[in-house]
Formats: C-alpha cells, sequence, structure tokens
C-alpha cells in the first residue's frame, strides 16, 4: 500500500514536472483587464527638472515674483521711452514737478524726467547685479572646484587665503577699491565681486569633496580627462541647484548693496545713473520734494522683494532636503 502511494505521488511529480517545462506566455491570462490597459503607464516620469518647475508652480507667491520681475524686465526696456522724455535732457523751466499727466513721477532739481531717470536707474541697478553674480559664481565654483579636486595642501593653501580674505571688513575692502580705482561702474564691480565668492567658494568645496568620490568621477580619471574637464562636465552639472539658490540670494543683495554705497557717495556718482544715485539725490530735497525720493526707493523695493521671494521658492522647488 505505502509502495502504491509513493509512486502514484512520484508519477504526480514527475507530471506535473513535465507540464511545467511546456508552460508559454500565451497559457496566461490577466483578469479584469486587457493586456494593453495592464501594460500602460498612467503617468509618465519627470526628470528633476520638470518636478522643480512643477513645484514653483504650485507655490502662488513665487510665481507672483516672477510675473512682477517679469513686467520690471520689460519696463526697463521700454519704460524710458513710453514717455519720450530723455532722461538726460534738462528743463530748468519745469525744475522741481510733482507728478502730473505730463511727468507722471514728476521732474527732478534740473527739470529731467523722472520717470525715465527711474528705469534707467533700475536698468543699472540690476545689470551691475547680474553681472557681479556672475563673476561671484563663475570664481567662487572654480576656486571652491579647484580646491576640493586637488585637496592636499593645494586645498590647505587656497583656504588659508579665503580665511585672510574673510577676515577683512567688506566695506573697508570697498572703500579702498573705489578710492584707488575712481568711482565707475568696473570699480564697482570689482568693490562688490571681491569677497563675495569665498562664500560660493566654500560651499563648492563641500559639495565636491563629495561628489569626487563618484565611480564617473574615477572613470574619468582613468580615462585622462584634464581637471577642468571634469570640473565643468561632471561636477558644475551635478550643483546646479545649488548654484541657483545662491545666484538668487546673490542678486538681491548687490542690488541693495549698489543702492546703498551710492547713497552713501561710495559708489557710482552723477552723471551716471542708478537706483543709488537717485536715491541719493532724492534725500537732498526730502523736505521739499518728497516724491523724488519716494519713487526710487518703492522701485528698489520692489525688486529687491520679488527677489527675495522668488529666491525663496526656488529654496523650495530644488532643495531635497525642503522637498515634502
Amino acid at each position: 500500500m505505502a509502495e502504491n502511494i509513493t509512486k502514484n505521488s512520484s508519477q504526480s511529480s514527475a507530471a506535473a514536472a513535465a507540464g511545467s517545462k511546456g508552460l508559454t506566455p500565451d497559457q496566461f491570462k490577466v483578469i479584469g483587464f486587457t493586456q494593453e490597459e495592464a501594460n500602460k503607464i498612467e503617468r509618465p516620469t519627470i526628470s528633476y527638472w520638470q518636478d522643480a518647475w512643477r513645484r514653483l508652480r504650485k507655490n502662488p507667491v513665487a510665481m507672483g515674483a516672477l510675473v512682477v520681475l517679469g513686467l520690471l524686465v520689460i519696463m526697463v526696456i521700454i519704460g524710458p521711452h513710453i514717455r519720450g522724455y530723455d532722461y538726460i535732457n534738462m528743463n530748468v523751466v519745469e525744475k522741481n514737478q510733482g507728478p502730473s499727466g505730463k511727468y507722471w513721477f514728476g521732474t527732478d532739481s534740473l527739470g529731467r524726467d523722472l520717470f525715465s531717470r527711474v528705469w534707467v536707474g533700475a536698468r543699472a541697478s540690476v545689470i551691475i547685479a547680474l553681472v557681479a553674480t556672475a563673476l561671484k559664481m563663475v570664481i567662487g565654483t572654480l576656486y571652491g572646484a579647484a580646491m576640493a579636486h586637488f585637496g592636499g595642501w593645494v586645498d590647505d593653501i587656497m583656504m588659508r587665503i579665503i580665511e585672510v580674505i574673510n577676515s577683512l571688513p567688506n566695506l573697508l575692502i570697498t572703500i579702498l577699491i573705489m578710492m584707488i580705482l575712481g568711482n565707475n561702474l568696473f570699480a564697482l564691480l570689482v568693490a562688490l565681486s571681491i569677497t563675495a565668492w569665498c562664500n560660493t567658494a566654500r560651499q563648492t568645496r563641500g559639495l565636491i569633496k563629495q561628489l569626487k568620490e563618484s565611480e564617473y568621477v574615477y572613470a574619468a580619471e582613468v580615462l585622462g580627462a584634464s581637471p577642468m574637464r571634469i570640473i565643468i562636465k561632471h561636477y558644475v552639472p551635478n550643483m546646479i541647484s545649488i548654484l541657483l539658490l545662491d545666484a538668487s540670494t546673490a542678486i538681491p543683495n548687490f542690488i541693495f548693496t549698489e543702492a546703498g554705497l551710492s547713497f552713501l557717495g561710495i559708489g557710482l556718482t552723477s552723471p551716471e545713473i542708478s537706483l543709488g544715485v537717485l536715491i541719493s539725490q532724492g534725500q537732498q530735497t526730502l523736505d521739499f520734494y518728497p516724491t523724488q525720493l519716494l519713487f526710487p526707493c518703492v522701485v528698489l523695493c520692489v525688486i529687491v522683494m520679488a527677489f527675495n521671494l522668488l529666491g525663496d521658492g526656488l529654496r523650495d522647488a530644488l532643495d531635497p532636503k525642503l522637498r515634502k
């Protein structure tokens, strides 16, 4: 009896094994779905930047700031030409006019149209901030990448240089540069960016120290890639989001710093024009003609606030640590 049971079970196992060898995908059927529905992708995958843009669009404050910045860009381009008055033409007969249908923002102490001058000054301030930010990012990124990539005594020496620069008062360095080079655009750009790149370099150094242990960096070194190629092709693309956050913070800081320096008489001076120069000129007539100070200050505050709010939105969208 036991022998028959053992024999039957052996035959069943052999039959099952033989049957399993002949199974094909055609013998199976998905119940409740067609084959097309089973293989259908309900939501396509999105890239990192697409996800960041989606998060940014869901932030109403950041999108509002982006719209305001778009309008400001349009105004700094076409604003000086809307009224048809040149920002440098003087008309002493109509000096110190208040806002009116003819002069929307009024005129200054020399009869120049303040509406045109405000937008020309805003354009100059934004361009100065953008150029200074570009210098800060390029110098800081390359310097920090070189420190982290080479390491050793090179890293130590370059880090000591940054510490020496950071130990000096920024305002003192700015004043010395402006005294040596004069109150001109080139001197102002040098003064703004000569110490600002240090923080970017230190941040870049920390990031690249993590990236340099990656396999693709080792592979590039084995294939004979130069340090500059590794920095540009491998390090920088992996730091774009962090660099964008740094730049979004630097732009409003540079705009405000330029305005402050020009207001104190350290930055640009007349006949060159910026929001800081206009605020400095408006302060001299504040007691009798307050609108000459009011309009440049309002435009400056709107620009700085819009950049700051957009920077906060970019941080929430790009920083993985802040994602919900």
